[in-house]
C-alpha cells in the first residue's frame, strides 16, 4: 500500500491504523487465490467477447421501439446473445423481469401444471421463493395453491446433493428438479458445476424427461462453464446481479431449450403473444455492455470475499467458503454471533457507499422473509448485489452475507470500515 493511501484512508476515511495495518497484511496472504481468480476472469473475457462478435452487435441494436416493441432487433440480438454465451436454444432477457424471483418464477409457473410435483434437491429454497411454492404465506397464486406437489431434500452434511434420496423420491409425477447454485441464507458452500453435472447426468438416465431447473444467481463466470453447459434444461438469473456488470438498470434473463422458454415467454406476457412482444426501454446497450463488463467486475467481487473471508477467519471468526476454498458463488458468509455485530457490520458497508454513505440501516420486516432482514447497499443501482452490499437476517446464529464490488479496492475498503464500526460499537477489540 502506498503511503499516501494509508495516509488517506487515515486522515480522511477514519480507519486506524492497526486496521489498515490487518488489511495489508491480508492483501499479501491472498495474491496467489487472486492469480487464479485472474486466469478464469481473462477465459471469461475472451469467451464473452467471441459471442458478442459471432451475433454481430452493432450499435443499431441499441435503437429501441415504442408500445408493444414488435420487430425490436435490440432485444432479439441480447436474447441471441444470452442463449450463445450460455450453449441453449433461446433466451429470454427482459427488463420487465423485477427480480432473480421473478424470473425463477416464471421458469416454475410456465413450466409446472395441476398434478406436476418439483423436488428441490438443495433443500429449502432461499426465502422469496417460499411463498411462491406455497411452503409459507397464504399461498395466493403459489404452485400450491395450482395443485402442484413439492418435496424437498435436504444436502447432506458436506454440503453435497444426496442423489441417492432424490432418486429415491422421484416418480412418474415428477416434472422438475430445482437446484439452487447459491448458498442463499444458508451455512452451506455453493454447488460446483461439478456437483451438478453429477446430479443432472444421474437424474437423466432415469428419467430423461424430467425438467432440469438451476437458479444461477450470484453464480455467473465463478467458473469457465455454466450450468446449462452440464445439462440443466432451464436457467435463470438476475441483471443486477454478475451478469449485468454493474451498468444493468434492471431486469432477469432466463435461458433453455426452445420448448421451454416458449413455454415460460406465454406466462411472461400471455398465449399466443409470448416472446413477440415486450418493450426494451432503451436498455440494450446496458445490458450488453454490462454483460462484457461482467467476468473483470464479477472477479473484482470475488477477490473482495476472498479478502474478506482470510480477514475474519484470522480475527477467530467461523467463515464460509474459506480464504483458499474453491467458490461458486459471490457470497461471503460469516457467523458474527450476536444481532448487535451483525447491525455494526452492516453500518460499516454503508458508510463505506459511494451512495447513501449517511444512512443507518436498520432492520426490517422485508416482504417475502420470515424476520426482519438488515441491508447494507449503497449502489448506483438500488439493489444491485454485484455492487458491494451485505445483509443478514436477524436470528442466530447471527450470520451476515457479504458480497459484491465493483471494483476491489471498494470491496477492501468496506472491510476495513466494517471492522471499524464493529470496534466502535464494542463488538470486537483489536
Amino acid at each position: 500500500m502506498h503511503l499516501h493511501t494509508k495516509a488517506f484512508l487515515k486522515d480522511h476515511l477514519g480507519i486506524s491504523e492497526s486496521i489498515i495495518d490487518i488489511g495489508r497484511e491480508i492483501e499479501t496472504e491472498v495474491q496467489n487465490q487472486f492469480q487464479v481468480i485472474d486466469q478464469r476472469k481473462e477465459y471469461n473475457q475472451y469467451k464473452v467477447l467471441k459471442v458478442l462478435q459471432d451475433c454481430r452487435i452493432s450499435d443499431i441494436h441499441f435503437n429501441w421501439n415504442t408500445g408493444y416493441g414488435y420487430n425490436d432487433i435490440g432485444r432479439e440480438a441480447v436474447e441471441k446473445v444470452y442463449a450463445s454465451l450460455f450453449h441453449t436454444e433461446d433466451a429470454i432477457v427482459r427488463s420487465t423481469i423485477v427480480s432473480g424471483t421473478h424470473a425463477l418464477t416464471l421458469c416454475l409457473t410456465g413450466i409446472l401444471r395441476p398434478g406436476d410435483e418439483l423436488i428441490s434437491a438443495t433443500g429449502k429454497p432461499y426465502d422469496t421463493l417460499e411463498e411462491v411454492i406455497g411452503i409459507r404465506g397464504e399461498g395466493t397464486g403459489s404452485l400450491k395453491e395450482f395443485g402442484i406437489a413439492y418435496k424437498q431434500i435436504e444436502l447432506k452434511s458436506s454440503g453435497e446433493i444426496d442423489i441417492d434420496r432424490l432418486i429415491d423420491n422421484m416418480s412418474t409425477h415428477t416434472k422438475m428438479i430445482f437446484i439452487q447454485r447459491s448458498t442463499g441464507y444458508g451455512w452451506r458452500k455453493a454447488l460446483t458445476i461439478e456437483d451438478i453435472r453429477q446430479t443432472v447426468e444421474k437424474v437423466k438416465a432415469l428419467y430423461p424427461h424430467v425438467v432440469v431447473m438451476v437458479d444461477n444467481c450470484y453464480g455467473e463466470f465463478l467458473d469457465i462453464l455454466e450450468p446449462t453447459e452440464v445439462g440443466a434444461d432451464v436457467m435463470a438469473g438476475s441483471l443486477i446481479k454478475n451478469p449485468g456488470g454493474g451498468l444493468a438498470l434492471t431486469g432477469g434473463y432466463i435461458v433453455g431449450s426452445e420448448e421451454l422458454i416458449r413455454l415460460i415467454s406465454c406466462r411472461l406476457t400471455s398465449p399466443g403473444i409470448g416472446k413477440e412482444c415486450g418493450l426494451t426501454f432503451g436498455m440494450t446497450r446496458s445490458i450488453l455492455q454490462g454483460l462484457f463488463m461482467a467476468p473483470h467486475v464479477v472477479s473484482e467481487a470475488i477477490k473482495g470475499a476472498i479478502y474478506c473471508a482470510r480477514v475474519f477467519q484470522k480475527l477467530g471468526y467461523e467463515v464460509s467458503p474459506g480464504y483458499k476454498d474453491s467458490r461458486s458463488d459471490i457470497i461471503q458468509s460469516i457467523k458474527l454471533g450476536s444481532k448487535e455485530a451483525v447491525i455494526a457490520f452492516c453500518e460499516g458497508i454503508q458508510a463505506a457507499a459511494p451512495v447513501d454513505s449517511f444512512v443507518n440501516p436498520v432492520p426490517w420486516d422485508m416482504p417475502g422473509y420470515d424476520c426482519p432482514v438488515i441491508m447494507a447497499a449503497g449502489a448506483f443501482v438500488q439493489g444491485s448485489s454485484i455492487e458491494l452490499s451485505a445483509d443478514a437476517p436477524i436470528k442466530e446464529p447471527y450470520i451476515v452475507y457479504y458480497q459484491g464490488g465493483l471494483t476491489f479496492e471498494h470491496a477492501k475498503y468496506g472491510v476495513l470500515k466494517a471492522l471499524q464500526q464493529m470496534v466502535k460499537k464494542g463488538c470486537l477489540c483489536l
